[in-house]
């Protein structure tokens, strides 16, 4: 059993208070959705707690079995077993998918996969994500699609296995085909016990995801959670309770 926990983060960037006071637990085999308005400050948690340097943490912590990742490197973070999908992954040129995830794995295990082993364990995890083979002779996220780029963050946390995953808007720019792969991969996964946070402005991802509990992020802070009759409401009323005038929470289907 693993344990992330947010104690009364605060974050800015440039100054700007962004986060002002976020708690949350969230345990293996748990998934917790963040939901709110643009703007709200998700994204933010989502970085803060994988070290972007960007946002500067002014007080709190954050741990996962104890220890504070806040005083850990980003790589330092990864081998301790926290996992970001990005919600605009970067491209990489000049280093191959299959590369970039053998290193990736070797980092993270302490030791390289053994080739064969390895071989057999990627294909089957291209597969279950309905990815050609020769997908991991391209250069990582170079030239790919939205759907192909979500794929390939789903691939590594497959992979790579972490204690807790988090996920910032997986669904953003999908197509109803590429949601149902991309959504069918993140379940696979969370059936080994892993704790999710999954990040997410609409409700459509949340009918293939399913959340244990669903909590409402506003201003930079917890606003109220409840489970996932929570985000049913959300989707009937919007955020205009909580004083946003943003009603619609079901993205329209990517063209």
């Amino acid at each position: 059993m693993s344990e992330l926990e947010i104690r009364d983060l605060h974050v800015a960037v440039e100054d700007t208070p962004i986060l002002k006071g976020v708690n949350l637990t969230v345990s293996s085999g748990e998934t917790h959705a963040i939901m709110g308005p643009n703007g709200s400050g998700k994204s933010t948690l989502a970085y803060s707690i994988a070290g972007h340097p960007k946002y500067t943490v002014t007080s709190g912590e954050v741990l996962l079995d104890g220890r504070n990742v806040l005083e850990m490197a980003v790589d330092e973070r990864a081998r301790a077993g926290l996992f970001l999908a990005m919600q605009y992954p970067v491209e990489v040129p000049g280093v191959s998918v299959s590369n970039f995830l053998r290193t990736a794995a070797t980092a993270v295990r302490g030791e390289a996969p053994k080739l064969r082993t390895w071989v057999k364990e990627v294909n089957s995890a291209m597969s279950d994500l309905e990815m050609d083979k020769a997908f991991a002779e391209r250069n990582v996220n170079e030239g790919f699609s939205g759907g192909e780029k979500k794929r390939h963050e789903i691939l590594q946390m497959a992979l790579l296995k972490p204690k807790i995953a988090i996920l910032d808007e997986t669904d953003s720019g999908l197509d109803v085909d590429a949601l149902r792969v991309v959504s069918e991969g993140v379940n696979r996964v969370r059936e080994t016990g892993i704790g999710t946070l999954l990040i997410t402005h609409y409700t459509r991802i949340l009918r293939y995801i399913r959340p244990d509990f669903v909590h409402v992020f506003f201003d930079g802070r917890i606003v109220e959670s409840g489970g996932a009759a929570l985000a049913e409401k959300l989707e009937t009323n919007g955020y205009a309770s909580y004083g946003v005038n943003e009603p619609a929470l079901v993205e329209p289907a990517s063209i």
